[in-house]
């Protein structure tokens, strides 16, 4: 991939990312990092490190990754448009490094990955489950709709008992919806 796959961000839109860090599309090479930040959200489920390869390989035009200084990845939002609702995006997994959550990273990372899917794809609506109780998750998603001053609906997708054994808990659909950018 080409060097300019990652840019330094305008102060504007990175207002809470550090200087020298850089946003963009991920590569392979990030996947192993991407598992990692997975593994260690404690709250994501992981997935096997050959899916986040693959991620970084077919899914990279809908998913952003976001570099330290030494350009280490130390964030990720996962997404894919819909088949069956191309305009939508539907975002698989957010996550970012424990030493560097609650400074506003993974909004600005969501709404970077939005903006940049909406010119490429013209999306007006993003999709996201989101497990009971999990608070962070919930505001992150409701503050990107305030921001975009879209509504978020939810609905229960798949109920526990959809998932074998009994370790999962429900999967209540986010549609944030109409966006405009």
């Amino acid at each position: 991939m080409t060097t300019t796959a990652h840019t330094t961000l305008a102060r504007s839109e990175a207002a809470d990312l550090p200087e020298g860090w850089t946003l963009g599309r991920p590569e392979v090479a990030d996947g192993a990092q991407l598992w990692r930040l997975a593994r260690e959200s404690e709250v994501l489920d992981v997935n096997s490190s050959y899916s986040y390869l693959l991620w970084c390989r077919d899914f990279a035009d809908t998913s952003v990754v976001v570099r330290d200084g030494r350009g280490r990845a130390v964030g990720f939002v996962t997404g894919y448009l819909r088949p069956d609702a191309p305009r939508t995006l539907l975002v698989w997994q957010v996550a970012v490094d424990a030493s560097h959550r609650g400074r506003g990273i993974a909004g600005t990372l969501l709404d970077a990955l939005s903006r940049r899917v909406a010119g490429a794809h013209g999306i007006d609506a993003v999709e996201t489950t989101i497990t009971p109780g999990n608070t962070a998750s919930e505001r992150l998603f409701d503050a990107f709709a305030r921001r975009h001053g879209a509504r978020v609906d939810r609905a229960v997708l798949f109920p526990a008992a959809a998932f074998p054994g009994d370790s999962h808990d429900a999967e209540v659909l986010h549609r944030i919806a109409p966006l405009s950018f």
